[in-house]
């Protein structure tokens, strides 16, 4: 049976993230002898989402709804869904959390609201545009067991991230947790505890799809997609 991935994002032809992340899918996918059908679905046009095996937050933001956004991931969250939010996909799943786990309802993002009161995504101090970095990944988490290595690089489009003063929403009790870190300590990836596959990273793992590189991150989200239609991959 097909697994059927929402990629719910604005989508640009112009954008290298967009045109990649069909082709990263695919190669997961074969990789695992699977297969998957992407169906795009714009912002703004975010309904019912059962049905979907897993649910991809693109890149692109500002993006044209964004509680349109922020629903596609609550619903992946609160109905065990397979999640991953790559750049603002990322920035987006950590507004979503502060906001309605953690009840912080004016938990913002300063791209588009500058003088938010509770800014927990805000401007980087260096931009990453175009730039490549190591990432750190955290030893017990989802994401260090997808890679298998310690240290990985990876290549971001970006100009916003996790505000440092609102690192204490991934302390415990939080179940959101920080799976890597870049070389200055910065959060670059978190993940849901006890969620079957939530991960959001700031960088942009699809991109390896214009390489023909099979990423395993993305293999692992496919990987669970799979196993929601009961039919576990190899």
């Amino acid at each position: 049976m097909p697994v059927r991935i929402a990629v719910v994002g604005d989508y640009q032809s112009d954008a290298v993230a967009h045109r990649a992340l069909p082709e990263a899918l695919k190669l997961s996918a074969v990789a695992l002898g699977v297969q998957v059908v992407p169906e795009w679905i714009a912002t703004d046009k975010v309904g019912s989402l059962d049905g979907f095996a897993g649910i991809w937050v693109a890149p692109g933001s500002p993006y044209a709804s964004l509680d349109g956004a922020l629903a596609a991931i609550r619903f992946a969250r609160e109905s065990g869904t397979a999640f991953f939010g790559t750049c603002g996909g990322f920035q987006h799943a950590v507004i979503e959390y502060a906001r309605n786990v953690l009840g912080m309802a004016d938990a913002d993002h300063t791209e588009t609201n500058p003088t938010a009161a509770t800014p927990v995504i805000a401007r980087l101090t260096c931009s990453l545009v175009e730039k490549t970095g190591a990432v750190k990944l955290v030893a017990g988490t989802k994401v260090r067991a997808a890679y298998g290595v310690a240290e990985a690089d990876e290549g971001y489009h970006c100009n916003y991230g996790v505000n440092p003063a609102f690192e204490t929403l991934f302390a415990e009790p939080s179940k959101l947790r920080v799976s890597a870190r870049d070389a200055a300590g910065e959060v670059r990836a978190v993940e849901l505890a006890g969620h079957p596959f939530f991960v959001g990273t700031l960088f942009q793992p699809e991109r390896s799809g214009l390489r023909g590189e099979v990423h395993p991150l993305i293999t692992e989200f496919v990987k669970a997609s799979h196993r929601v239609i009961g039919e576990p991959a190899a």
